[in-house]
């Protein structure tokens, strides 16, 4: 029982210090803040919580609150493991390690169930092209719609965990 509560504290403080690398560098900061942004627009629109046509809106209704929480936390995860993701690229040299797959895997994974497909114009275009897969696939996506977001949030936070741990061990083999 105490090891286990020692690993998660040295867990948490590996990436606590890998994301105050990302915040304190001005560049990856803005990376993340920008990225976290662009997807908590885009998730926006695919809730139609915000409307550009024909004037500039954003109507969140009351039953929309947990998704749109959760929309957030899924932006800002994804700004953190991509701007962290692109400040190991950069810092590492690419003939010494090996690329993990966990650095894509979270994010892609992120993106894909983190918008409601069947919320949108994509169920349109599920049912039109696919017919009665296609009504499936958008009932089953509506219905889980919060499980969904709740394993993107699940991927992106393993993601974040993995590449934080990259980055301190580049950290402790620069220090020695």
């Amino acid at each position: 029982m105490m090891g286990e509560k020692s690993q998660i504290g040295a867990m948490l403080a590996s990436v606590r210090m890998a994301t105050a690398m990302i915040i304190g560098n001005r560049v990856h900061f803005a990376l993340a803040v920008g990225i976290a942004i662009i997807f908590w627009i885009a998730f926006s629109i695919l809730d139609q919580l915000l409307f550009f046509y024909p004037f500039l809106d954003f109507y969140l209704p009351a039953d929309a609150l947990p998704n749109f929480i959760l929309s957030i936390m899924t932006s800002v995860l994804m700004g953190l493991v991509v701007s962290m993701n692109i400040y190991i690229l950069r810092s590492m040299k690419f003939g010494e390690k090996r690329l993990n797959t966990s650095m894509f895997s979270g994010v892609s994974l992120g993106m894909i169930s983190g918008a409601c497909a069947s919320c949108t114009s994509l169920s349109f275009l599920l049912v039109s092209t696919f017919g009665w897969a296609g009504i499936v696939a958008s009932n089953i996506l509506s219905n889980f719609q919060i499980p969904l977001r709740l394993v993107s949030i699940g991927l992106l936070a393993w993601a974040l965990y993995s590449s934080s741990k990259k980055v301190t061990a580049t950290c402790m083999t620069k220090k020695l």
